[in-house]
């Protein structure tokens, strides 16, 4: 019987995967949580291992220590990594079973939207960046502008964002959109209005201004670092951190979101105008209305108003009202 390495078979995986398009981010990330676990299972065994010795006590005893220095997120992410990988050792007859159902997966934490606090704040963070607020070096209010209004106004999510190219922009006046790749190589279309073609407009001439013409043709990054060169996820971080400081917001920004807090606040707003689960998914770009739903769950229009058919408020109302004329 042939003897195979977890290390050859983790290369068979990917060749096989090839089809599928997956993201540079997801297979490095595959990739990561792949040798990490095979290197506790190598310094357990005292050897390189085989997948013979991929079994629910080895893999087990691996995951304890995986996750000794890790957070609940990241261990429940190599889970799943390895359990797609078992399941093709299995489909390719190299294992009797997926060893991974004897592995306990860190139970996942309720999801909350995390938007911007305080009603206004969205627009008085744009009103302060476009006023000049945020103090650089080479200051680009134009750009800084365009960057937050496109995560406030369309929902894209950060590695989205800096994959636009000037040419994802595109369609006739009234009818503008955004080109947007997405997870897992969903691709969509997401709706420009005129105000903010406005300000894109705006940005891209001050480019042409400071960088020349050449540095806004078709194929190049539609948001750029004062260099020309495209925005890094690092560069993004930090631009969108000075914005919130420089409007004096960054206090309203939970913990745990900073970029994504523009996604959460686009899709929260959209959920308390009214839009459907599916309009939501669709705009967000989510394989499954499932995904969308903890958008909505304390804010949909719907549901706001069957809890406020509480025959309770009634009473309460009338309660308010009194406390109101006591302290007039």
């Amino acid at each position: 019987m042939t003897v195979t390495s977890v290390a050859a078979a983790v290369q068979t995986f990917f060749v096989a995967r090839a089809p599928r398009k997956d993201s540079p981010h997801t297979t490095a990330a595959y990739r990561r949580d792949l040798a990490a676990v095979s290197a506790i299972v190598a310094e357990q065994l005292g050897r390189e291992p085989v997948v013979s010795d991929l079994s629910a006590p080895v893999l087990r005893a691996a995951f304890a220590v995986f996750a000794a220095d890790r957070a609940a997120a990241s261990v429940g992410r190599a889970w799943s990594v390895w359990r797609t990988f078992c399941e093709f050792l299995v489909a390719e007859e190299l294992l009797p079973g997926n060893p991974m159902s004897g592995v306990a997966r860190p139970r996942r934490p309720e999801r909350v939207p995390k938007p911007l606090q305080g009603d206004g704040t969205p627009e008085e963070l744009l009103a302060a960046v476009a006023a000049g607020a945020r103090r650089a070096r080479d200051p680009w209010p134009e750009r800084d502008l365009a960057v937050l209004a496109v995560l406030l106004l369309t929902g894209v999510r950060s590695a989205e964002l800096l994959a636009l190219r000037v040419s994802s922009l595109s369609g006739r006046p009234g009818e503008r959109r955004l080109a947007v790749a997405g997870k897992g190589g969903r691709f969509r279309y997401v709706p420009v209005e005129e105000p903010l073609d406005v300000l894109l407009a705006a940005y891209l001439g001050s480019r042409r201004s400071r960088l020349g013409a050449r540095s806004v043709v078709p194929g190049a990054p539609l948001f750029v670092a004062g260099s020309g060169a495209g925005l890094t996820r690092s560069q993004l971080r930090y631009l969108v951190e000075q914005c919130y400081r420089h409007a004096g917001v960054r206090d309203r920004v939970q913990r745990g979101a900073l970029v994504h807090a523009l996604r959460h606040t686009f899709a929260t707003r959209l959920a308390e105008d009214g839009a459907s689960i599916t309009e939501i998914a669709r705009l967000l770009g989510h394989a499954s209305v499932v995904t969308s739903e903890w958008y909505i769950a304390s804010t949909a229009v719907a549901q706001r108003e069957a809890a406020r058919a509480n025959r309770t408020y009634r009473v309460v109302a009338q309660l308010s009202a009194d406390a109101e004329r006591v302290s007039d």
